[in-house]
């Protein structure tokens, strides 16, 4: 779910089922750095996994977002990758 509200705090993307929350990280995540970093503790501590990425990423290596999310559902799940990421 996009924008979702957990707690006091709004995460970009969150899958409750498997308690990860994905965070799109643009140019102003320097200056919300100790903020952000204070927030996904917290979160973390409630139980949630992180996922950080760079919208630079997003928008030009899409694929590889998308693996490395891919990646660590299968790693959650307990399963191996057909691909594994060296």
């Amino acid at each position: 779910m996009r924008q979702k509200p957990i707690d006091n705090f709004i995460v970009d993307f969150c899958c409750s089922k498997i308690r990860l929350i994905i965070e799109i990280d643009g140019t102003s995540h320097e200056e919300r750095f100790e903020a952000d970093k204070s927030r996904q503790e917290k979160l973390e501590r409630m139980g949630f996994a992180f996922l950080r990425f760079h919208d630079l990423d997003v928008k030009k290596n899409l694929d590889g977002v998308l693996k490395r999310i891919e990646c660590w559902i299968n790693k959650f799940e307990g399963r191996q990758p057909l691909d594994p990421l060296y």
